[in-house]
């Protein structure tokens, strides 16, 4: 592992052509400076960026994908009246662990579903895993349409769902939390929303919580993935570094030398060695909170 972990009883100074002070109770490598923007999604200032000419073109369209599913959708109630969807891959054997996958911008599409199925297979049929869809049924390849959508998405709604999953996995779950760009966003608030049942959370260049009175709440640690970009900057991701350090809280994380949407499931120019790389720390991590 190239990256390394900074005690709340150590100091250390990191050399990035300069010397600059590493936040207490992170984990951070070599940061790269340059502006390179992509995704995001509503709630902590993250709608602005849909509207900033940059936004769109970063946004190659998905590609069609075929594969045979593992799983199936399901929909379950939610505390709002309203009832919720999700591509469900049940464990083997009756488990309590449960792994919940937060979709792109795009919304819960082929991509996602199949990297739900990855998650299940290497963590051996052991860990239900459920990709919710925050759209409520609405998904789309165009960029302006994948805006328009994540613009229009209540808050309040959004948590309902995600309660609504905490509700149909039972009292008993362990519940670890992923996503990318908007959704790696909703793997923390997903996070903070499961209270003592939250196990995990890994971040994929999400929009950080802010509110450090939020972060004390947590209930576990967080991976945070990041990428080389100019709206999640390393500035932000030093700030949120700092208000987990504020909290009493974990935060572990690296920011890649590659553009906002690296790795994720649906972009066509992803950086193959990269994903790589990073998807071995998040399954890496999810092994461990799971046991398995």
């Amino acid at each position: 592992m190239n990256y390394f972990l900074i005690s709340s009883l150590t100091v250390v100074l990191s050399f990035f052509g300069i010397f600059q002070p590493m936040n207490f109770n992170t984990v951070a490598t070599n940061p790269i400076d340059a502006p390179m923007p992509m995704c995001h999604g509503v709630g902590d200032d993250m709608a602005v960026f849909v509207s900033n000419p940059k936004f769109a073109a970063f946004h190659p369209a998905p590609q069609p994908l075929v594969f045979a599913e593992m799983g199936s959708m399901v929909n379950f109630k939610t505390p709002d009246g309203k009832t919720a969807n999700g591509y469900l891959v049940k464990a083997k054997k009756k488990s309590n662990k449960w792994l919940f996958v937060y979709q792109e911008w795009w919304g819960l599409n082929d991509h996602i579903k199949h990297e739900a199925d990855v998650f299940y297979t290497d963590l051996g049929g052991s860990v239900n895993v459920i990709a919710l869809d925050m759209y409520d049924g609405k998904s789309t390849a165009d960029p302006k349409e994948a805006g328009k959508i994540m613009q229009s998405v209540a808050e309040p709604r959004l948590e309902n769902i995600v309660k609504g999953a905490i509700m149909m996995a039972g009292k008993k779950a362990q519940i670890a939390n992923v996503g990318w760009c908007f959704g790696g966003g909703w793997s923390l608030k997903s996070a903070l929303i499961g209270g003592k049942q939250t196990i995990g959370s890994v971040m994929y260049y999400g929009m950080p919580v802010k509110d450090v009175e939020k972060l004390k709440t947590l209930n576990s640690d967080v991976l945070g993935l990041f990428a080389t970009e100019e709206f999640i900057s390393k500035a932000t991701i030093e700030e949120f570094a700092a208000n987990m350090k504020t909290a009493g809280k974990t935060l572990t994380y690296k920011i890649f030398a590659g553009v906002h949407g690296f790795a994720n499931p649906s972009n066509p120019k992803h950086d193959p060695a990269l994903t790589k790389e990073a998807y071995g720390m998040a399954i890496g991590y999810l092994k461990g909170k799971f046991g398995v």
